[in-house]
C-alpha cells in the first residue's frame, strides 16, 4: 500500500513464497492516496486481508491509525507492516530494521556495528529504521547528515547518543575514519539525480551501503566499488524485511533461495 506503489517488487517476493509453500492467497499492489489511508487500512479485515506492507508516504502516518504498535515500530517511529489480528484489529510493526542488518550480515558476515564511526545520509523514515537497527547492534558513533539540517538535528536529539547531526556542507569530510556509509535517501534511484558525495576521505576498509535497489548499483555504489570499497545494494534489505512480515501473516518462515533472487533480479 503506497502512493505511488507500481515500482514495488514486493509482489514478486511474496507471491513466490505463496506458491513455494502451497498457500492460498495473493500479494497485490494497493495504490492509496494519503488522504484515504485510514479508510483503506480499516477495510483490510473486511476484505479478508491478513495484512499489508506500507511504503512511501504512509509509514509515519500509520502510527496513529492502528490499534497497537509493537515496541520496535514505536521506537523507530514508522510502520512498514500491518497485521490483521483474529479479532479484526490492526497491529503496526516495522521489519525494515531487521531487513537492513540482515542484508549487511549476508554480504559481510563478520561486519560489526561497533567497529568504527558510521555515516548515515538522509533523515526520512528509512533512516529512522537504519539508525535504530545500528544502535541496537552496538554502534558507538553515528554521524547523521541531511540536506535539511533541521531534520537531522531533530532526529539526533530524538535518538540521543550515539547519533550526532552533521552539517550537509561538511558531508564529504565527515567520511574520514568511517567504517560504514549508508545512503537512505532517494538520490541515485532511477529517475533521480545521483547523490552528491565525494568519497575521497572514506577509508578503503569502509563498507558502503545504499538501500536503493533500482538500479541495483547506484552511482554511489559504483564509485565505491571502483575505488576498492566493499558495497551492499538495497535488494538484500528488501527481501529480508519481507521475511518476518510473511511469517506474521502466514505462520511460515520463508527462506531466500537462488530462484527467488533470480526472479526479483529479472524485474530490475
Amino acid at each position: 500500500m503506497g502512493w505511488p506503489v507500481a515500482h514495488s517488487r514486493s509482489p514478486v517476493i511474496h507471491n513466490h513464497w505463496i506458491t513455494r509453500y502451497s498457500l492460498t492467497g495473493a500479494y497485490v499492489l494497493l495504490p492509496v492516496r494519503p488522504e484515504h489511508l485510514a479508510t483503506a487500512l480499516r477495510g483490510l479485515p473486511v476484505l479478508g486481508f491478513a495484512g499489508c506492507n506500507l511504503t512511501i508516504p504512509h509509514k509515519v502516518d500509520a502510527l496513529n491509525l492502528v490499534d497497537r504498535l509493537d515496541p520496535l515500530a514505536m521506537r523507530i517511529g514508522a510502520v512498514n507492516t500491518i497485521v490483521v489480528e483474529s479479532d479484526g484489529s490492526l497491529t503496526g510493526r516495522n521489519t525494515d530494521a531487521f531487513g537492513y542488518i540482515q542484508s549487511l550480515r549476508d554480504a559481510q558476515p563478520h561486519w560489526r556495528a561497533d567497529a568504527g564511526p558510521i555515516v548515515v545520509v538522509g533523515a526520512g523514515g528509512a533512516a529512522r529504521a537504519v539508525i535504530v537497527s545500528l544502535i541496537d547492534q552496538g554502534a558507538t558513533e553515528i554521524r547523521l547528515t541531511n540536506r535539511n539540517n533541521a531534520r537531522a538535528r531533530d532526529m539526533a536529539q530524538e535518538f540521543g547518543i550515539p547519533v550526532k547531526d552533521m552539517a550537509w556542507d561538511d558531508r564529504h569530510e565527515i567520511l574520514s575514519g568511517a567504517n560504514l556509509l549508508v545512503n537512505t535517501t532517494s538520490q541515485g534511484m532511477q529517475g533521480e539525480t545521483a547523490l552528491d558525495l565525494r568519497l575521497d576521505c572514506l577509508p578503503l576498509r569502509a563498507l558502503v551501503s545504499d538501500i536503493i535497489y533500482i538500479p541495483i548499483e547506484t552511482h554511489l555504489l559504483a564509485a565505491a566499488r571502483e575505488r576498492g570499497n566493499a558495497t551492499v545494494n538495497g535488494l538484500g534489505m528488501l527481501i529480508n524485511q519481507a521475511r518476518p512480515a510473511f511469517e506474521a501473516w502466514f505462520g511460515v518462515s520463508p527462506s531466500i533461495t537462488a530462484n527467488l533472487l533470480s526472479e526479483v533480479r529479472a524485474t530490475l
